[in-house]
């Protein structure tokens, strides 16, 4: 148990390693595992996507299959008791509208330390969720950062 426990921590996964060391690590801030609040955002279908344009893979197919995945996923990492949700919007600001919402005291994130075109391209979610952000955020660095 920690010595100042946080009454409500958020974490967001995209059921990476690095989630799983978020989890591992918010686990440790928390008194009880119901204290953790586990988030996974999906992106909306693009139209033009070819699971949306043939009609066979729609946003409730896929919700579901992310809460399944999401259930594995916590009970893999010891954190079977806590929280969970599935959103599709968009990560960085619904990860921190959630946070806002429970009144959060934490949000723990990876970074997946994406730089150069592949950050340009496809922006950075942690970076959002600091900017936007109504509470503290512990973005843990990489396993394999240098």
């Amino acid at each position: 148990m920690p010595f100042f426990p946080k009454q409500k921590v958020v974490v967001p996964v995209d059921f990476s390693e690095s989630s799983a060391d978020a989890i591992l690590t918010a686990l440790q801030m928390v008194a009880r595992p119901e204290d953790l609040h586990v988030i996974h955002v999906l992106l909306p279908l693009d139209y033009l996507s070819p699971g949306a344009m043939i009609g066979t893979y729609d946003e409730a197919s896929r919700a579901t299959d992310a809460e399944k995945r999401m259930g594995e996923f916590l009970a893999e990492h010891g954190a079977a008791s806590c929280q969970a949700l599935v959103k599709l919007g968009d990560p960085g600001l619904d990860i921190t509208e959630y946070a806002n919402e429970i009144q959060a005291d934490l949000i723990v994130i990876p970074s997946h330390g994406y730089h150069g075109v592949k950050r340009f391209l496809l922006g950075s979610v942690a970076e959002r969720v600091i900017r936007h952000a109504h509470c503290a955020v512990l973005v843990l660095r990489r396993r394999d950062a240098e």
